[in-house]
């Protein structure tokens, strides 16, 4: 059991404010072998009846550790202090059978991964069933009839179906509905969910953030939500709290917090955020530094050595929490200086990174077409289980796309998870063969080269993925890692060693820790070696698998500044594939949107944005959550309805037919036509194509409609 110091425990039916949870002085310590690491330092909230409280930070700020004490699930090493109040009564401390009492009736929580929330040899609806059946005398028939109800209250299809269903056969989204299905099962007063979208596409985000909305209507509980996406928190929440460094730095209304954030942290995080209804400014607002280690004894304000304002009282002194006016409070020795300040007044641009000698690259005129696809089409066989292995079927992971990469510009590549996009970049560079069509790079054909023969072309095309621990030798140092490339390519001999210390200086990082392993750096400062590692025999072409989508949001604003710096200073020519339209909007020339292994809709990123033609690349844009209160609650929303089709037997005519919300205004005719037809890429003007028997451009941004000279749909 964690070690507690607490109040007398006491029961009262609710307080007299309405309050439902009160968290006073929360402090959590975890022994380790470097001293006593202090997660949460003295947080206190009070969550009242029907609210909803966002909870921001970056990673290790404390916030789910905070949580998990709430709910008494830390491990038995912690170290907990403080209160917590649950209508009254004490939760820290409680002893295993009180607390189990509680969890699950009172208060509930949802996790991040709904994997390791549910059971893998039950059903889902078992699971329900033995969460109902655990706090309530009800019968077997009764339990399952309310899983059903449940399953369809957070939007489930077939829920009838969906209850005998087990965890691996639903998508990630649908598991993740299944676990608010759980934690609403018997009514709590409260709902605590960490990071409940983070792993998840915008399209399914949606979805997830609808169905946590439906839960609270449902139970009349209070939310309390964890996440690091200010865009959730705006349109979700009445009230933010912001953490640093395990206490809350900033608390208030969520309008009053995001429209003059008063602590120089909160303003560094809006900063750092690319917004997508905003046009693209020439560098985002990273927050310098790193968070300090919470095993060191902390002395003054923990922000203060990223601090632009900091000055020695800063240093000496943890400034108090203080009043900003309307339940507005901020722990800034100098919060009154913020006042209409904008983020990149505050945080100066980083200095450019020293000139580094490069092999001039071939010469190509801007806008050139470097890297050209024409009707890719990757097929792969799924094969029966037994001795025989007989081919059952195939997987239409990509069908038939073309794109054209042109010189010092950025592509990007969007669409869910499973529709195709990574698999595309690897075709690209003939990392797998291709069932049928052509890549090319200026103009060689690379479909079909041998290893040895694409060898040589290797170093001109490039790839960084997603996640740089992965992409790492563990058994490495940085500097091998970097030099591996020179030296497979036999340029290692000809000043190797300056080279690897060039390209750490060029990627930000300080050539003396060459020496160091990967896991000795953070998240962000690992895609840097990553990004250095591919620069190191100076390619044209770079392609991004995802780069930036496993980082908090301030080291994506420098990893993202960094790459533009780069693709100005070195002439690069970007593949971006990723499913965040925001990034994409700041970074991309030119978007592809994929859905199912096809393009649906490719144009200018402007004209993308401000008048998507295809309904699924309305949906996209009008799921991506914006950090403005006012603006996210008034925008119109598009909910895509299931999940994406199996790439096993997808549907005929259009693919995004069965979830498609035109699909279902239309009179029979006119869906006959989306049944038998697939739509061919049909140019709209300026550039821009859509694949779609009724497109119309929308502006999802503002909500406006504008006909481009289809047949006409009509519009729910």
């Amino acid at each position: 059991m964690t070690s507690t110091n607490h109040a007398e425990n006491t029961v009262s039916a609710a307080a007299g404010d309405g309050t439902v949870l009160d968290v006073a002085d929360l402090h959590v310590r975890f022994p380790t072998d470097g001293g006593h690491l202090h997660a949460v330092r003295g947080v206190s909230y009070r969550l009242r009846r029907g609210e909803a409280l966002g909870i921001v930070g970056e990673s290790g700020s404390g916030k789910s550790v905070a949580a998990l004490a709430v709910m008494g699930l830390l491990p038995r090493t912690a170290q907990v202090s403080g209160s917590a109040r649950l209508l009254g009564q004490e939760l820290l401390g409680l002893g295993d059978a009180a607390i189990s009492r509680v969890r699950g009736a009172r208060i509930a929580m949802v996790f991040q991964d709904p994997l390791t929330s549910l059971n893998p040899v039950h059903t889902v609806g078992r699971q329900i069933v033995e969460a109902i059946q655990a706090h309530r005398d009800l019968p077997r028939a009764a339990a399952r009839a309310r899983a059903v109800e449940l399953l369809r209250t957070v939007g489930i299809p077939q829920p009838e179906q969906r209850v005998d269903a087990y965890p691996h056969e639903l998508s990630g989204g649908m598991r993740q509905r299944v676990v608010i299905a759980i934690a609403m099962a018997n009514d709590p007063d409260v709902i605590i969910a960490d990071e409940p979208t983070t792993a998840l596409d915008v399209t399914v985000q949606a979805q997830v953030l609808e169905a946590l909305r439906a839960a609270r209507r449902a139970t009349g509980a209070a939310l309390v939500l964890i996440t690091h996406d200010l865009g959730v928190v705006a349109g979700h929440v009445d009230r933010v709290a912001v953490m640093y460094a395990g206490r809350i730095v900033e608390a208030g209304s969520v309008d009053e917090v995001f429209s003059t954030p008063r602590m120089p942290y909160t303003l560094g995080l809006l900063g750092s955020r690319p917004r997508m209804d905003a046009a693209r400014r020439s560098r985002l607002v990273p927050v310098p530094g790193a968070p300090p280690s919470l095993t060191q004894q902390m002395r003054g304000c923990a922000f203060a050595p990223r601090c632009p304002l900091a000055q020695p009282v800063c240093r000496d002194t943890d400034p108090p929490p203080t009043g900003q006016g309307d339940g507005h409070t901020a722990a800034c020795h100098f919060a009154d200086r913020l006042a209409g300040v904008r983020p990149e007044e505050l945080f100066p641009p980083a200095p450019a990174t020293a000139a580094v000698p490069l092999r001039a690259a071939p010469a190509a005129a801007d806008g050139a077409p470097l890297l050209v696809a024409e009707d890719l089409v990757k097929h792969f066989p799924v094969r029966s289980r037994g001795l025989l292995r007989r081919r059952s079927g195939e997987v239409h992971a990509v069908c038939g796309v073309s794109l054209e990469l042109r010189a010092r510009r950025t592509l990007a590549l969007v669409g869910e998870s499973g529709c195709g996009k990574s698999t595309t970049a690897r075709l690209l560079l003939n990392l797998i063969p291709a069932n049928r069509g052509s890549v090319r790079y200026r103009g060689q054909e690379l479909t079909g080269l041998s290893r040895a023969r694409m060898r040589p072309l290797r170093s001109r095309v490039q790839i960084v993925f997603q996640d740089p621990f992965a992409s790492l030798d563990p058994r490495m140092t940085v500097f091998e890692a970097v030099a591996e490339p020179l030296r497979i390519h036999g340029r290692f001999a000809d000043g190797g060693p300056r080279r690897v210390h060039e390209l750490l200086r060029l990627v930000g990082l300080d050539p003396e820790h060459a020496d160091r392993y990967p896991h000795e750096f953070s998240g962000g400062q690992r895609q840097r070696v990553g990004i250095a590692r591919a620069l190191a025999l100076e390619p044209e072409v770079l392609v991004l698998d995802e780069p930036v989508s496993a980082l908090d949001v301030s080291v994506q604003a420098g990893v993202v500044n960094l790459l533009e710096e780069l693709q100005e200073r070195l002439g690069l020519s970007y593949l971006f594939v990723s499913h965040d339209l925001a990034v994409v909007r700041h970074v991309a020339d030119r978007v592809a949107v994929m859905y199912l292994g096809r393009i649906v809709e490719t144009a200018p990123v402007e004209r993308l944005f401000t008048a998507a033609a295809h309904p699924y690349t309305q949906a996209l844009v009008s799921a991506v959550p914006l950090p403005d209160p006012r603006r996210e609650r008034s925008r119109e929303r598009i909910v895509l309805a299931g999940d994406v089709p199996s790439p096993l037997d997808p549907p005929s005519g259009c693919r995004f037919r069965t979830r498609c919300p035109t699909f279902a205004a239309l009179s029979g005719e006119q869906r006959s036509r989306c049944v038998r037809q697939a739509p061919p890429l049909v140019e709209q003007g300026e550039g821009h194509a859509a694949a779609c028997h009724y497109a119309r451009a929308r502006n999802l941004l503002r909500g406006t409609s504008t006909d481009l000279g289809q047949e006409p749909t009509q519009w729910r």
